[in-house]
């Protein structure tokens, strides 16, 4: 037994070491999720998913080498019972009561006399199969046997002029594609283990009437963004099949968030799609709109500053975080000691600004003008000074003239409560595009790119109001053809309230 148990307590000892490394990668995951102001959004993200996934492993081998999982009967009988990190079902869930049947004698003296104590229930998460179902629309016919007229109700609307697919099987079809990121020939394949026979030409053909039924609703969002004094703009690649090659196409998408500077109209995103980056097509985007746009120093952007643009210049405002990433990466390759201090420069002006994210501009431009120019003169001169010493081609002499041929857009902050010191806002709602390269790995054609853009606008939209996709795709798709057009803004995300469904108790 000696040796039993000098292999529990081992087993204990590696189980107790893995939950401290579990702790400890759940506290960076955790901070990492909170630091809004970070490093490169992109190498973040990559470390966040590597974490991540290295948590998922370490939970996992937590679980697979668990005493109560044990192969010998021995070392699982002394399993303590654990309840780690386990919470209640929610109450709201339909219950099915399992009742096991109780002995009729009594298995001490074998008496028939039994009666009940009390009852003891576990919960246990279970999930039934998607199901799916015909429903079948009845129009009775009716005859007049005085003036044998025949009547019939009229024939309902459905969500698509073509097919006879439900609201909710339609949503189901649209996130997949596009917030799950599964291209239809993938999901045709899942429907047909399901025993469903939908071609992804069927699929192909409901996304696009889909589309068209919501183009009403997409043209809504992009009048409530281009309404904003303020716009977040960036854009990314999409791969685009074209005559047997993928070229490099364009999505672009202008975000309005007013929160930052304690605004109360709702955010919104805005896609469109081009071919290629010409500087032709924000100009197109932005014609007859005028205010400040927020972006990276992308050169395309440059024509909706000139003078003499109508029906106004718009204000060009500069990404922090962006001239941020090339200091922090001099900093963490080359321990470069400028460029570490640049970065703890610039950050303490990211902390300083953290404490106003969301009041008024008023107070923001206030705060600003007594704490926050300081820093950023000192961080200028001092970013000069370097510069005079150091050769033009020194890696940190580049990264800060990213900000010195730029001061005035990177400074404009500091005249303007509404303007936000960095681009996140962009940034952030491109990251669906950005996982779903890799997943449906091109767009079929510019007008698949197009489309791209048009739902993109509606699901990215309905996530920036804490809105459920799936549901409010689902509801608009079943009311969308029964409201008249001056009320159709009442579908937008931040007018619309989830439908309440009853969950009814089953009992055995």
């Amino acid at each position: 037994m000696t040796g039993d148990a000098d292999d529990i307590i081992a087993l204990r000892a590696a189980l107790a070491a893995a939950e401290a490394q579990i702790a400890h990668l759940k506290h960076i995951i955790a901070r990492m999720r909170q630091d809004r102001f970070g490093a490169s959004s992109e190498r973040g993200r990559r470390l966040l998913a590597q974490l991540e996934l290295e948590l998922e492993d370490l939970e996992t081998t937590l679980a697979e080498d668990a005493p109560e999982n044990a192969t010998d009967p021995a070392v699982r009988a002394t399993a303590p019972r654990s309840n780690r990190g386990r919470q209640p079902l929610r109450a709201d869930l339909p219950r099915e009561r399992v009742v096991i049947p109780t002995p009729t004698h009594c298995p001490c003296c074998g008496g028939d006399r039994l009666s009940k104590l009390g009852e003891s229930i576990t919960e246990t998460l279970e999930v039934i199969p998607r199901q799916f179902k015909a429903i079948q629309t009845v129009r009775e016919k009716f005859t007049c046997r005085d003036c044998e007229s025949i009547t019939q109700p009229p024939a309902p609307f459905h969500p698509i002029a073509r097919g006879r697919a439900g609201p909710w099987l339609l949503s189901t079809i649209l996130c997949d594609k596009f917030l799950q990121h599964l291209p239809l020939n993938r999901q045709s394949g899942a429907f047909a283990r399901e025993g469903i026979d939908l071609d992804t030409s069927t699929l192909a053909d409901w996304v696009g009437a889909c589309t068209a039924t919501l183009a009403p609703l997409t043209a809504l969002i992009r009048a409530h963004v281009l309404a904003a004094q303020r716009l977040h703009a960036d854009d990314t690649t999409v791969p685009v099949l074209a005559k047997g090659r993928t070229v490099t196409g364009r999505l672009w998408n202008y975000v309005r968030d007013d929160h930052p500077f304690g605004g109360t109209a709702p955010p919104a995103v805005w896609f469109r799609y081009s071919r290629d980056r010409k500087g032709e097509h924000p100009t197109d985007h932005l014609a007859g709109w005028t205010g400040i746009v927020q972006s990276d120093a992308y050169a395309g952007y440059n024509t909706l500053a000139k003078p003499g643009r109508q029906p106004a210049p718009v204000i060009s405002a500069g990404c922090w975080a962006h001239g941020r990433r090339g200091l922090f990466k001099i900093a963490e390759r080359d321990k470069a000691p400028l460029a570490i201090e640049a970065v703890r420069r610039i950050d303490a002006i990211f902390e300083a600004e953290r404490a106003i994210n969301g009041t008024s501009a008023e107070h923001r431009l206030a705060v600003r003008q007594t704490d926050i120019v300081p820093l950023v003169d000192e961080l200028f001169d001092w970013m000069r000074e370097c510069c005079r010493r150091m050769s033009t081609k020194n890696p940190v002499t580049q990264a800060m003239k990213y900000f010195l041929r730029r001061a005035d857009t990177f400074t404009r902050f500091l005249i303007d409560g509404r303007i936000c010191l960095t681009n996140n806002a962009a940034e952030r709602a491109l990251r669906g595009v950005a996982l779903g390269r890799r997943a449906w790995l091109f767009a079929g054609s510019d007008r698949g790119g197009e489309r791209a853009a048009a739902m993109y606008s509606l699901i990215v939209t309905a996530k920036l109001n804490d809105v459920d996709p799936q549901a409010w795709l689902a509801d608009v798709m079943a009311r969308i053809n029964d409201i008249p057009n001056p009320r159709l803004h009442e579908l937008l995300p931040w007018h619309w309230k989830a439908p309440h469904h009853d969950h009814n108790t089953i009992a055995a």
